[in-house]
């Protein structure tokens, strides 16, 4: 076992242990060491960053500056996230079991984000409204909500921090960042770009620690304005529990249960190719994963042929070697859920094309790639988010059948369509219920480009300029521009 690495988190500016010393390990899932330890905030540690981020909004120099410079502040922190990419990637894959070529790529990514979020700060305006009152001048202007409690899981951490703290600083507002208990050292990395960026001290903090307390004392403090939520369903009715106490605004991201629609004019070769990559790409760890393929009854044989061929071919190991091409699950958890599935899937009658267990002779939280073909909608394995490579495969025969079947789920958060009918394809787009659609392609994101789902995968959005506005609230202003007297005192305007 190599030295362990001893994080802290951010406060105020300074980095700090937890109030009682109180720390937990982080376990590199790919060799089951503990490579860190990290700090277990107490509700004192909570309540003492979620003070500073109300200081910070209130009375510090952040409250005084113009959305042009805090534009400049954000465009600083992506130039810096871009500079230390390899640093940060490497960290992140250490720490998640994710692959360093995709840790790395979205480091350097993700500073795009930061970049569209700095340009939008001072885009923000309000209008002059036509009032029907004589003598009267009426406008309203956007106004920063406060504290935002943003709440982040473990994969892709560096872009789910980049679409909740861009448009909440673009803003004006000041954040407490709860990183993941099961791989916080990303975010601790990234919190030491922050000070750098101009950022003043208490505008970002980062807190480290579990549910309970750190979880239910931030998303419920008095001082909190808004949480954004991106995690799992339990989870997420704390939060709806806790927002009762503060009545927060609040935006979840809760995963899905994605369709892969392939239609039997669908380019085979493109489709298998976005099927691997939707479903065994960062190992399935993705809320957008797409884990349910649904193939015309025409082509299924021919895509699947081709598909498990691919699929034993996949590399698997060392997340920071360059070969890899699949590395780890992230948690104990995660590996014993899928195991669990797998085995119940096949005693509904689902049959295991490809994987379906760990490699041989390889320590850690691997798990191979896996396809299983199941013979009806019914088996609890399709509408089971199970967060790894494991894909639940249907023939179909029509587009009303394939259409109910993509439907008939509890989440909403992702689809693809793949068929070079046009008309087709904007049918399904706008029939199927998601929040995001893609069309002969997959797995693709833009600052750009809004975020988020229906139905049981959360409400609200992320990136595109429109998340901007979700961290401001309007302020209507009235002002009289007659030099008469108010009239009756006793009747309303």
């Amino acid at each position: 076992m190599g030295e362990i690495t001893n994080y802290q988190m951010l406060i105020d500016g300074q980095w700090c242990d937890a109030e009682d010393g109180g720390t937990f390990d982080s376990v590199n899932p790919a060799d089951g060491n503990v490579w860190s330890r990290v700090p277990e905030a107490t509700e004192a540690d909570v309540n003492r960053a979620v003070e500073a981020a109300h200081a910070a909004f209130t009375t510090g120099p952040w409250a005084g500056m113009t959305p042009t410079q805090r534009g400049k502040c954000l465009r600083k922190l992506g130039d810096l996230l871009a500079e230390h990419s390899e640093a940060l990637g490497r960290t992140e894959s250490i720490d998640t079991g994710k692959m360093l070529k995709e840790t790395r790529w979205q480091a350097t990514y993700i500073a795009e984000f930061f970049h569209f979020f700095a340009g939008c700060a001072d885009k923000v305006s309000g209008e002059t409204l036509p009032i029907d009152k004589p003598d009267m001048f009426v406008f309203t202007r956007r106004e920063p909500l406060g504290v935002v409690a943003a709440v982040v899981p473990w994969n892709s951490q560096l872009f789910l921090v980049a679409v909740k703290i861009g448009p909440a600083l673009a803003a004006g507002n000041t954040v407490v960042l709860k990183a993941s208990e099961h791989a916080s050292a990303a975010m601790l990395e990234f919190g030491k770009l922050i000070e750098e960026a101009g950022i003043p001290p208490g505008v970002v903090n980062i807190i480290t620690g579990h549910g309970e307390p750190c979880g239910r004392a931030l998303t419920g403090h008095p001082l909190v304005a808004r949480v954004s939520f991106t995690g799992g369903p339990n989870a997420a009715r704390h939060v709806l529990e806790n927002v009762k106490r503060n009545f927060a605004e609040v935006s979840l991201e809760l995963g899905g249960k994605s369709p892969f629609i392939v239609f039997d004019d669908a380019n085979i070769e493109s489709a298998v190719n976005a099927s691997i990559a939707g479903i065994f790409g960062a190992t399935g760890q993705s809320c957008v994963a797409g884990s349910r393929l649904y193939l015309h009854e025409d082509i299924a044989d021919q895509f699947l042929e081709q598909m498990t061929a691919l699929a034993r071919q996949i590399v698997i190991g060392d997340p920071l070697a360059d070969e890899t091409q699949m590395g780890p699950l992230c948690t104990t958890g995660q590996l014993e859920h899928i195991q669990r599935e797998v085995a119940h899937a096949q005693t509904e009658g689902g049959k295991v094309l490809v994987g379906g267990k760990q490699p041989k002779g390889m320590s850690g939280l691997f798990y191979e790639p896996t396809i299983i073909e199941v013979p009806r909608q019914d088996l609890r394995i399709v509408d089971t988010e199970l967060f790894g490579p494991v894909l639940s495969v249907q023939r179909f025969k029509t587009e009303e059948e394939v259409l109910a079947l993509a439907n008939d789920s509890e989440h909403g958060l992702a689809a693809g369509i793949f068929t070079r009918d046009s008309a087709r394809s904007l049918r399904m787009a706008g029939a199927v219920r998601a929040g995001i659609v893609w069309v002969n392609t997959y797995r693709v994101v833009s600052p750009i480009a809004e975020f988020g789902g229906n139905k049981g995968s959360g409400y609200g959005r992320e990136s595109g300029f429109q998340a901007i506005y979700d961290y401001t609230r309007p302020k209507t202003i009235w002002m009289n521009t007659s030099d008469e007297p108010m009239a009756n005192p006793f009747v309303m305007r």
